[in-house]
């Protein structure tokens, strides 16, 4: 079942967002753009469990690592069942066939953004090859 996510903020229709584990890099490194804490404010930003994972795999003391948690934890979750996996296995078997070669968890973000008709913020160039073969939509800052 492939839902639309859509907030309405002041009389507008504004998309989901959708960050990837770098701009989320950036962004607790302070010099990411405003949009996140934009996004964050209107409750847009949906989180995929990997990016969840890539975070909390990284260094850090426990207090970061229980405040990073917290964070994460209030975030609404891009949720999955089998026909997301399914769609996440046809969109790297379509890329393959363009000649992208696509990571699973990478695959799984995008499909996460069309899944929910959301824009991708992401620092990682591979999104930017997804999105010239699929209708992925990137939020360029």
């Amino acid at each position: 079942m492939v839902v639309s996510s859509l907030t309405l903020i002041f009389g507008y229709l504004v998309s989901a967002l959708v960050v990837d584990t770098s701009s989320w890099v950036t962004y607790f490194a302070h010099t990411a753009p405003s949009v996140i804490d934009e996004a964050l404010a209107e409750g847009r930003v949906y989180l995929p469990p990997i990016v969840a994972a890539e975070l909390l795999s990284g260094k850090m003391s426990a207090r970061q690592r229980a405040q990073l948690e917290s964070f994460l934890l209030d975030l609404p979750l891009c949720t999955h069942d089998l026909e997301h996996w399914m769609r996440v296995g046809r969109l790297r078997a379509h890329l393959f066939l363009k000649g992208i070669s696509v990571s699973t968890p990478d695959a799984h973000i995008a499909q996460c953004a069309l899944d929910l008709k959301a824009e991708l913020l992401s620092e990682d160039h591979v999104f930017f090859k997804i999105a010239q073969k699929t209708a992925l939509r990137l939020l360029l800052v």
